[in-house]
């Protein structure tokens, strides 16, 4: 098959998306642009972020490295003010130095939030113009556009669009943040679809509503610029990505490692390779593939510290680029670290704190959506472990971790969990003194890998167990005893 290459890079990515699109099979919200962008290009239907959270999602969006290697772990802005370990190791930097005009327009979130010129200095881009709601972005970007149109160097531009984040607004009642601000309108001309993980009655509704019409004023302002880029004759030499960092922010979604809050929208086109039109690839795919992925696109050498694989063999080979799909939080607005691995039929999720079940994403103190599983007060804490069937109970309800039929599932995916987390330096692998959960969970979790992972070869015996603390539980039942770490 014969295929050209494209020089220019357009990275589209918005605020928390999800798979909130037409073109991901949600039929009431309206989004004509990205569905006919879907339609010129490959849509990955099983991509997931590495964190269900702005700022560590995008750090690894846009470094190709998870979380714990990147050093951001949580938000980049005051008060918070987790940064890059590196920052030569953005996008940015990686293509300035093979000769990229490179700008970045509207949101940046993922390194600490600074003043424009000094974001640039540190990211490698030659211009940041950072803020503004859709109409700002748009208006840049094409500006943008119209003037790298006339240079001979290829170009990359990285442009976010605040919506459909959350935005105060005078319509909101006391105690909601919605997603309205100033200039969007609620949209329930094709109806509305609540997710399933969500009750379905008028809270939701009206929240879905307001959700729904936020995606489709993004969508116009994807189209825009898109429409731009034909006009000035740019289409056929750009790879053009959209993507969005993390999930809905809807409780159950957004701030928690089930699928809802980690599942992303990724849709590439790349002219001149017809493996890549009018595709939809079902294997999973992770955000730190988008990178080394760009670099076969425009012919440049795999980055050699990056941590995901390009999934071009993927898309023109039919090759898997991956077995496994991981997950993390560890500080978003409070400390609840958490990892979790994804095979395409499974998911272990190890809670290393004592948390409430779901982190209420909602940044409102009065709650008009709510989870389907919400029976009593709460959805209380967390359990050590959780095992879900994904095939079987896609809405991760059943927590299956204490189901002796699925050990030898357990044991894979717990050896896989931590055998990522040493490959990424992970912190967590260091016992918390002042979280005696913490210490568990790693018991927990090396118990549920051992037998496996002595077979292999590739995770250490755990030491003799220790008496000076009871057993600890694993969802309802008593764990093994615990034994210290020795990794």
């Amino acid at each position: 098959m014969t295929t050209t290459t494209a020089r220019n890079i357009l990275l589209l990515h918005c605020h928390d998306l999800g798979r909130f699109l037409g073109a991901y099979e949600v039929p009431t919200v309206v989004t004509p642009h990205l569905d006919a962008l879907a339609a010129q290009s490959t849509l990955f239907e099983a991509a997931f972020a590495t964190a269900p959270h702005c700022s560590p999602a995008r750090a690894s969006l846009f470094t190709g490295t998870y979380p714990q290697t990147n050093g951001v772990l949580g938000l980049t802005h005051d008060p918070f003010g987790w940064d890059l370990t590196d920052p030569s190791a953005h996008l940015a930097h990686r293509l300035g130095a093979a000769g990229y005009t490179t700008e970045l327009i509207g949101v940046h979130h993922e390194s600490r939030v600074l003043p424009d010129d000094v974001v640039a200095g540190r990211l490698g881009f030659d211009r940041v113009r950072t803020g503004g709601d859709r109409d700002t972005v748009v208006e840049r970007t094409v500006e943008a556009l119209d003037r790298v149109a006339t240079s001979d160097a290829p170009f990359y531009l990285q442009v976010g669009f605040h919506e459909p984040h959350r935005t105060p607004s005078a319509r909101d009642r006391p105690g909601v943040m919605g997603f309205l601000g100033d200039s969007v309108t609620a949209d329930d001309s094709r109806g509305l679809t609540v997710p399933p993980y969500l009750r379905d009655d008028d809270g939701s509704r009206e929240e879905i509503a307001e959700l729904q019409g936020a995606v489709r004023h993004m969508d116009g302002g994807v189209g825009s610029i898109l429409a731009r880029l034909d006009a000035l004759g740019l289409s056929d030499d750009t790879v053009v990505v959209f993507t969005t960092d993390h999930g809905l922010p809807l409780p159950r979604a957004k701030c928690t490692l089930y699928d809802p809050g980690l599942e992303v929208a990724l849709l590439m086109r790349a002219p001149g390779r017809p493996a890549w039109r009018e595709r939809r690839v079902d294997a999973q795919v992770s955000h730190v593939d988008v990178l080394p992925t760009l670099f076969e696109l425009v012919g440049l050498p795999h980055p050699g510290d990056c941590q995901g694989t390009s999934l071009v063999p993927l898309v023109e080979q039919g090759r898997p680029a991956r077995t496994h799909t991981f997950g993390q939080l560890t500080h978003h607005i409070y400390y609840d670290p958490k990892r979790a691995v994804r095979s395409s039929s499974h998911k272990l999720v190890a809670n290393f704190a004592n948390a409430p079940l779901a982190m209420d994403p909602t940044q409102s103190w009065v709650h008009r959506s709510l989870p389907a599983a919400l029976n009593g007060p709460t959805l209380g804490s967390s359990p050590v472990l959780e095992l879900y069937d994904l095939v079987n109970d896609p809405h991760e309800g059943d927590n299956l971790a204490l189901d002796p039929a699925l050990a030898p599932v357990r044991a894979e995916l717990a050896a896989a969990l931590l055998r990522w987390m040493h490959d990424t330096d992970d912190p967590l692998l260091n016992p918390n003194p002042l979280q005696p959960r913490h210490h568990d969970t790693l018991t927990a979790l090396t118990h549920a890998a051992h037998a496996t992972a002595q077979q292999s070869g590739e995770l250490p015996s755990p030491a003799p167990a220790s008496a000076d603390r009871p057993a600890t539980a694993v969802g309802r039942s008593v764990a093994p005893p615990r034994e210290r770490e020795t990794a």
